[in-house]
């Protein structure tokens, strides 16, 4: 399971960083079109999520995982060819972006819920953070692979690198004796499985605020994936090598932060709290990082927006899985990927707002309201603070 994860998210990160340098050099450095690969991408997740956790909740996960891998490698590979044969498009990127987005709302909310089959819930948290953090070890080593190959194989060739790391995710993932059997017996349609999995969201108070928490970080707080890459040629001007470098060392602080809460023997108090006070410093950290135009000034709030996020991902994914029934947790998981997919409605209004004041003023603002919107919420949402 572990390996599965690693290579999966090991491509991803190679193809996020080799996509976004492709579409700069197609439209001219343009932050608005990475905004809207970005949107290809992730509105996807929207649509499809709701779909992809009743399967998984009555299919085989493991069966689902393998199948969204597959398609990956196959997709990647095609916008390899594409791009090696110098016929690639904006639009082509933009379409297997859609059908990338659509394969991962298939694979996450199945991936994530095989691990509540493997381990006891008491060691879920820490299951899920020592998960992530192969995730986040990815985040260090693969955009800085990336980076530095776009230089010398040409992002084609990344590509067709990424198509092959895929494959072996597929080999890894059929080596899994879990997730091979249902998780439920519905007898209904998936309609009324989706709309069972809404009101058991809404039905309690945690569950409840645990959804909205993770849209208004989506919303504010994850709109400087997208824009990293104009705001590092914009107030840096660096290269693809130096591009890669910088989401390498968020990737650090991202792995320090999940291997410090896999650490924790049992985090089962105020966990509603922490995630809370984790969001407002997110916020305040990605303001403050925006306005800066030196490289080496960057490193210590790239390293705290790291640490930050990936502690709030996986607590949040916990409290998912943990409030949630066995038979559910499919469904739980496919509303976060929901969540994780109204990106766009944050990312187009700050990719063009970069396009009218620059990127750094967009993503000052987008971290601002990120803290302010989390403090709205928690004053209004009293609940949340309490739930463990």
């Amino acid at each position: 399971m572990f390996a599965g994860s690693f290579v999966s998210f090991l491509a991803m990160n190679m193809q996020m960083i080799t996509r976004g340098w492709l579409i700069l050099e197609l439209t001219d450095d343009s932050p608005l079109a990475l905004v809207a690969v970005m949107v290809s991408f992730s509105l996807p997740m929207t649509f499809m999520s709701p779909v992809a956790g009743a399967l998984a909740d009555r299919l085989p996960r493991r069966s689902l995982v393998i199948m969204s891998q597959t398609g990956n490698a196959l997709m990647t590979l095609i916008i390899g060819l594409l791009d090696f044969t110098g016929i690639v498009t904006f639009w082509q990127v933009m379409a297997i972006g859609f059908i990338n987005g659509s394969l991962m709302a298939f694979n996450m909310p199945s991936r994530q819920a095989i691990l509540s089959e493997i381990v006891p819930e008491k060691s879920l948290m820490n299951a899920i953070s020592l998960n992530n953090s192969g995730m986040n070890l990815t985040r260090i080593v693969g955009p800085a692979v990336a980076g530095f190959l776009i230089l010398y194989i040409g992002t084609h060739g990344v590509f067709f690198i990424v198509g092959g790391i895929y494959v072996f995710s597929v080999l890894s993932t059929v080596m899994i004796d879990a997730g091979r059997t249902p998780a439920t017996n519905s007898r209904k349609g998936v309609g009324g499985d989706i709309k069972e999995g809404l009101a058991y969201a809404a039905a309690d108070p945690g569950r409840k605020g645990i959804v909205i928490l993770m849209l208004i970080t989506t919303l504010f707080g994850f709109s400087f994936w997208g824009l990293l890459p104009a705001w590092a040629r914009e107030a840096l001007d660096v290269q693809s090598d130096g591009l890669g470098i910088l989401m390498t060392i968020m990737g650090v602080g991202a792995l320090v932060g999940t291997l410090a809460l896999a650490a924790v023997p049992n985090l089962a108090r105020r966990r509603g709290l922490l995630l809370l006070v984790f969001t407002v410093i997110w916020g305040i950290s990605l303001a403050l990082f925006s306005q800066m135009t030196n490289y080496t000034a960057t490193i210590p709030f790239l390293l705290l927006i790291g640490v930050i996020s990936s502690v709030h991902m996986s607590l949040g994914m916990t409290m998912m899985q943990t409030l949630a029934a066995p038979e559910m947790r499919g469904r739980m998981m496919s509303i976060g990927m929901m969540t994780f997919g109204a990106m766009p409605l944050s990312s187009v209004p700050f990719g063009i707002l970069a396009e009218q004041i620059g990127t750094p003023s967009s993503l000052f603002i987008s971290g601002a309201l990120l803290s302010i919107v989390v403090l709205i919420f928690a004053v209004v949402y009293p609940a949340f603070r309490r739930v463990n």
